[in-house]
């Protein structure tokens, strides 16, 4: 499943190569020889854009050395802020079991050929020049100012397991290295690609067109509050410029918004947005839209840049805490407008921006309070459940990457977190979790049958019966697939399947399954069901003849009413009481 979806992102990278590079990244789609091939290269470009912030295909295409002749370099970025060099030897493997066992050679990390190149030399050892992009890349080093100042890290993309740093470097020529084995690449480049939170914006700017605006470029207010002393600056910014920064930095911007994108609500809000965007030469937008908040460590704004009747602003480690639905949009119009159209459709369209800079922001945890309260009191246009506002508790979380590194399932702990992937079909829909369905089954699963079948789960506080290990999880993914075979004939008569409408004998049957068949396969389940439906109905002779006294309660008439006695709390005490009898 995680394969698959490196897979689609590698395939969304190949498509977006420009027409010059088509013979090498589309090639004939029956060549599967010269897909892999292609695909090995976009691997290499997946690395770069995640863990450098290189948007663009031809910018990143240029770092790219894979090819005759490239002295085993890949690929190589020169990092200027952080002073680093990284040199890339990639091994893409064609299948997910090669892909997630299948070791890189010693032999071929010791072809990389890297105190040569860094030294200037033109031929390798036998006498073969290196290729155009290898000069490139001495070209570039020798142009780099203090180079001598800087570092280098070997990375490999490739799985390396049981070597120790120290054989490592003498594999690379004394050079520190970094493996990127399957899981890192799953962790943290196939992860932060499908919940958009791919790079961190530690500082932005943003230009500024003052030729409108009569009364100065800003406002700026000084609050004093309990946990911060806060600088407030209100101004206008082009729209285009939101688009971009959204557009690059996704969710990361929305750490501490209680939501991301939320794709299928508030839908004709985002359909305002877009209209008011779209239609319209002028700047409608400035007077329709309620703006957006930012959270800024450090705000400041430039007026003397060498340019008439322009300023550029200056934001450290932003984040959107309102608005972030409005960005959003934006970004999506950004992404879906041709390049030579940008211009047209964005001219001189600009949004209210409130930055909030805390000053004296040392305290963590005050500053934490501080903003989840300015969050929650200026989110307003789509209401915030509770459940929002527990998305990033650690027990979130924590569930989100067991269940993405156990199963490959995608736990949504912020609504709307996975729309980026959705969007570009790096994945489907049934690889999403939705929070609420996962703490029904959890607890369905787990024996506690009442709990997650109550309303309003969320406002229960349910996070302090969550006990995640691997067991329990496991018996959340058999649950799951057992749930989805139990209400199939449900799910074909009903577009969407509200679990909270869901008698509570699909919560029991649930863990009687887990308690029949603790060691129980996903594959396994389709064979184990009619023993499972034998034993419920012996489960449910053995509940009636346990309650005899109490019938009245839930008995209609003179017959035994099965849905009434569901929807007690009788269920979960006689199941227990029936597996504490027999197993």
């Amino acid at each position: 499943m995680k394969y698959q979806m490196l897979v689609n992102i590698l395939d969304k990278i190949r498509m977006g190569a420009p027409a010059n590079q088509e013979k090498t990244y589309k090639p004939d789609p029956n060549d599967i020889d010269k897909i892999n091939a292609s695909r090995a290269r976009a691997f290499i470009h997946l690395f770069i854009k995640v863990k450098f912030g290189l948007m663009e295909f031809k910018e990143r295409e240029r770092n790219i050395t894979d090819s005759s002749y490239d002295g085993g370099i890949d690929g190589y970025y020169i990092d200027k802020e952080d002073r680093l060099i990284y040199l890339i030897q990639s091994k893409f493997r064609t299948t997910k079991t090669n892909f997630e066992s299948k070791d890189i050679s010693y032999d071929e990390i010791l072809c990389m050929d890297v105190e040569r190149i860094l030294k200037g030399e033109s031929h390798d050892e036998a006498g073969n020049e290196y290729n155009g992009k290898i000069k490139q890349l001495q070209r570039e080093l020798s142009e780099t100012d203090n180079i001598t100042k800087f570092n280098y890290k070997i990375i490999i993309l490739a799985n390396l397991k049981d070597i120790q740093p120290a054989r490592l470097r003498k594999l690379t020529d004394g050079y520190n290295a970094d493996v990127f084995d399957y899981t890192r690449t799953y962790n943290e480049l196939v992860f932060p690609v499908i919940s958009g939170t791919l790079f961190t914006a530690h500082d932005i700017c943003i230009p500024i067109d003052l030729s409108a605006k009569n009364a100065g470029s800003k406002i700026s207010y000084t609050v004093k509050t309990k946990a911060s002393t806060c600088e407030i600056t209100v101004l206008f910014v082009p729209v285009l410029e939101i688009a971009k920064i959204m557009s690059k930095y996704k969710n990361s911007i929305l750490k501490y918004n209680p939501r991301s994108y939320l794709e299928f609500q508030g839908q004709a809000v985002n359909a305002s947005i877009r209209k008011t965007v779209i239609d319209n030469n002028t700047n409608e937008f400035a007077l329709y839209n309620n703006g957006i908040t930012m959270i800024s460590d450090d705000t400041s704004i430039n007026e003397r840049i060498g340019q008439k009747n322009k300023a550029q602003l200056s934001i450290k480690n932003p984040q959107i805490i309102n608005g972030g639905q409005t960005s959003y949009i934006l970004s999506r119009i950004y992404e879906e407008t041709q390049l030579d159209k940008l211009e047209e459709t964005f001219n001189e369209k600009e949004v209210l921006l409130k930055i909030i800079t805390l000053i004296d922001n040392d305290n963590d945890e005050n500053k934490l309070k501080l903003i989840e309260a300015v969050s929650e009191a200026t989110n307003k246009q789509t209401p915030v459940i509770n459940a929002d506002k527990f998305a990033n508790e650690p027990i979130h979380q924590k569930i989100q990457r067991t269940l993405f590194d156990n199963f490959g399932l995608l736990y949504e702990r912020k609504r709307g977190e996975f729309a980026d992937g959705l969007n570009f079909g790096y994945i489907n829909s049934d690889q999403v979790i939705e929070r609420n369905f996962f703490l029904r089954i959890y607890f369905a699963a787990n024996g506690e049958i009442n709990l997650g079948s109550q309303k309003k789960l969320f406002q229960k506080n349910p996070e302090s019966k969550l006990k995640i290990d691997d067991e329990k999880i496991n018996n959340f993914y058999i649950g799951h697939h057992l749930f989805d075979e139990l209400t199939k004939k449900l799910r074909n008569r009903r577009q969407h399947l509200n679990i909270k409408k869901i008698d509570k004998s699909y919560s029991g049957k649930i863990y009687l399954y887990n308690i029949l068949f603790p060691n129980s396969k996903i594959h396994d389940i389709k064979n184990n069901i009619n023993t499972l439906e034998d034993k419920w109905v012996e489960f449910m002779k053995f509940a009636l003849k346990e309650n005899e006294n109490i019938k009245r309660l839930w008995i209609g008439g003179t017959n035994f009413n099965e849905d009434k006695y569901y929807n007690s709390e009788h269920l979960e005490k006689d199941l227990h009481l029936y597996i504490k009898n027999n197993f």
